[in-house]
């Protein structure tokens, strides 16, 4: 079942609530705070030598720890269910993962995020595939971008989880890998 798509079609790119419902926008309330979904400490608007905490502090969501880890434990499975997760894992899932890590961002406040190619469109049976995956990933990212104003920091090949990498990716002696590896980061660039 594809939960984003029986929710609302593709066809117009907009944030909505259907992962985080409980949760509103992440606030400053200060260090007595009891509400443990705020930010003690960290105020955006606060001046500080000059400048803003906000432009001290550009944070930043790194894609593969908040939407694709699992928790697992070399000794054990995986600790971490997530609704975005549990949605299949073909180019539907992942445009839905997307709409999920756009609704964090927002409602965190942050500005960036940053992902391995792999961690935001699923690997297909060969490159062509996986670029094809890519693609359609990539412009739902972009639609969100433009909508949201939030901003690609940087985006990369992933050249380390796949088997065919355990001799590396540009070092690799086996000539396929490397061509396989160069097309990665051109994709990339």
């Amino acid at each position: 079942m594809n939960l984003m798509k029986n929710i609302r079609g593709f066809s117009s790119v907009s944030i909505k609530s259907e992962f985080f419902p409980a949760i509103s926008k992440i606030k400053f309330e200060g260090h007595k705070s009891s509400d443990p979904l705020s930010f003690r400490y960290y105020d955006p608007n606060q001046i500080i030598r000059g400048k803003t905490m906000k432009d001290w502090c550009r944070f930043s969501v790194a894609y593969w720890h908040t939407f694709r880890g699992t928790g697992l434990d070399i000794f054990g499975s995986p600790t971490l269910e997530r609704t975005w997760d549990n949605i299949g894992g073909d180019v539907e899932a992942a445009r839905d993962r997307v709409y999920a890590a756009f609704e964090f961002f927002k409602k965190l406040g942050v500005e960036y995020y940053c992902f391995h190619d792999t961690d935001v469109a699923p690997e297909g049976k060969n490159l062509r595939e996986s670029q094809k995956n890519f693609n359609i990933i990539a412009d739902e990212l972009e639609k969100l971008q433009k909508k949201t104003g939030i901003k690609l920091l940087w985006g990369t090949a992933n050249m380390f989880s796949h088997p065919r990498f355990m001799n590396g990716a540009s070092t690799n002696p086996d000539f396929d890998v490397f061509a396989y590896s160069a097309a990665k980061v051109n994709k990339n660039k």
